[in-house]
């Protein structure tokens, strides 16, 4: 199954309850590529006015796995993080829109290793990288997905 971002952003979206839980919007980007805008909210704090960093390692493993998933699907497989690792460089404040993108590191036969950030406007507020295990693609699964 090869899918256009568009239609891997759709299928996502409607599958992923956890990134719609925490208020991450999936996009696709100027060069085709999808990625992750979050606005920090008051929901999101751990102490007053700063994000919890659990929020930024929850969106920095989507920010992750989207750009493994791009992958995968290209070559009709699905991916699961395997591990991941952040680094917190900024705290993120309330009414901070940060924006979270990822690269391709690594491709093998059963893993792909990703690295990415997540930004306030210019400020780079954490960085990341991932391994995820490749797996075979159901597509009858997938199918009540689709739009």
């Amino acid at each position: 199954m090869n899918l256009t971002s568009q239609e891997l952003l759709s299928l996502f979206k409607n599958m992923c309850e956890f990134d719609r839980t925490l208020g991450l919007d999936l996009r696709v980007n100027e060069s085709g590529h999808l990625e992750y805008d979050l606005e920090v909210q008051e929901q999101h704090t751990s102490r007053p006015g700063i994000s919890h960093g659990g929020v930024l390692a929850g969106m920095m493993d989507a920010v992750l796995g989207i750009t493994a998933l791009e992958k995968a699907v290209s070559i009709g497989k699905l991916c699961s993080t395997v591990e991941f690792k952040i680094n917190f460089l900024q705290p993120a404040k309330v009414g901070d829109l940060l924006r979270g993108n990822a690269k391709i590191d690594f491709v093998g036969k059963s893993l792909v290793v990703t690295s990415g950030e997540i930004l306030s406007q210019t400020t780079i507020v954490a960085k990341g990288q991932g391994t995820f295990n490749l797996y075979d693609l159901d597509q009858e699964n997938l199918k009540k997905y689709l739009p």
